[in-house]
């Protein structure tokens, strides 16, 4: 028997050593603020309607408990042999629940109207989706290109590869060339696919939206002006045995440096153009 409860007793200390790290890793996350003009906002009523949530909660458990322990068979409480019927509890559990939803679905309305008023941008970019890449297309300038996984991500999700995932910076959220945006403008983003359902999906900009074969979707951000930087997403629709590999970066620059760099584009399009003519 102690030989026995020896061995159980190995095992499991072998199990807790395997588990200790995968548990260290993993946490709670919270809905990120983001760095858009709506994704702020978006937060906003996320945090407000979670403590209404809370509360909700509290306050139903808090009377559940409360019957458990005051009306319990220990203090005599008998229980009630007939259906008892009270129209005015019924109405109360009714009315209650109705005003709630209501005072929830009025911010969230105005939030889901303001989600879709894509009027008065000043870039449009059109992104079709591919297995497994993204097409951008600027459609004011005629610059275009695909993004795909970069080679680093690509090279370490090999099988054997000499180069591990864990050696490689933002592993499988990375790009050989991510859109880039001005920061302080707004983008609207005309959203297709070519072959499948895929999804665009950036967290940071509080924009998730399905890139459907023959639909064109619409969305639209706009990165805080002083928040320039680089905010990346992936993928968010099953859309293949790759589709874990089909991230998105989205680069916001400075309106003059993004105007430089749009011109950049041009040039070596224009560039590659006379070069194929010739």
């Amino acid at each position: 028997m102690l030989r026995k409860t020896g061995t159980w007793g190995a095992a499991a200390a072998t199990l807790l050593a395997m588990a200790a790290p995968a548990h260290a890793d993993w946490s709670l996350v919270n809905m990120p603020r983001g760095v858009s003009t709506m994704s702020g906002e978006i937060y906003d009523l996320h945090m407000k309607v979670f403590w209404w949530c809370v509360l909700i909660g509290a306050i139903v458990f808090g009377w559940i408990i409360y019957s458990m322990v005051a009306f319990r068979k220990s203090k005599g409480a008998v229980p009630d042999t007939k259906l008892v019927h009270s129209t005015k509890a019924e109405v109360i559990w009714t009315v209650i629940p109705v005003v709630i939803l209501v005072v929830m679905a009025i911010p969230s309305a105005r939030m889901l109207i303001k989600l879709e008023d894509a009027s008065a941008t000043q870039l449009t970019v059109r992104v079709t989706g591919y297995q497994w890449k993204w097409h951008y297309e600027y459609l004011e300038s005629g610059v275009g290109f695909f993004s795909t996984l970069d080679q680093d991500s690509n090279e370490a999700r090999q099988r054997d590869a000499s180069l591990k995932p864990g050696d490689v910076p933002h592993y499988l959220l990375n790009v050989d060339r991510p859109l880039v945006v001005p920061a302080g403008t707004k983008v609207r983003i005309l959203l297709t696919s070519k072959d499948v359902i895929h999804a665009w999906w950036v967290p940071d900009l509080a924009v998730k939206k399905d890139a459907i074969p023959g639909v064109v979707n619409e969305l639209w951000f706009e990165v805080q002006a002083d928040k320039p930087g680089t905010y990346r997403g992936q993928c968010a629709e099953l859309c293949g045995r790759d589709h874990g590999f089909m991230p998105i970066v989205v680069e916001a620059k400075t309106p003059d440096d993004f105007a430089a760099w749009l011109e950049e584009q041009r040039n070596a399009a224009t560039a590659t153009m006379t070069a194929s003519a010739g």
